[in-house]
């Protein structure tokens, strides 16, 4: 793999879960988020390509994992 991009929601999801699987996306601010995904090893784009759209896609990416996860 190349490396994650902006245009990996689903997989920069599901990165965010196994990187934090006890957490529920939807508690966390989207500076932490864009942090957070910034930090992913495998993130290789632009953190100012970020917008609000991408990141709360991004959340809902990761919220579906995480959810899934519950049972």
């Amino acid at each position: 793999m190349q490396g994650l991009t902006w245009n990996n929601i689903d997989d920069i999801g599901l990165a965010l879960h196994e990187a934090h699987p006890d957490i529920d996306p939807l508690t966390i601010r989207f500076t932490d988020l864009l942090r957070w995904i910034t930090e992913l090893e495998e993130f290789a784009d632009d953190p100012m390509k970020s917008n609000e759209g991408k990141l709360e896609a991004v959340q809902m990416a990761w919220y579906q994992e995480w959810k899934e996860s519950q049972g």
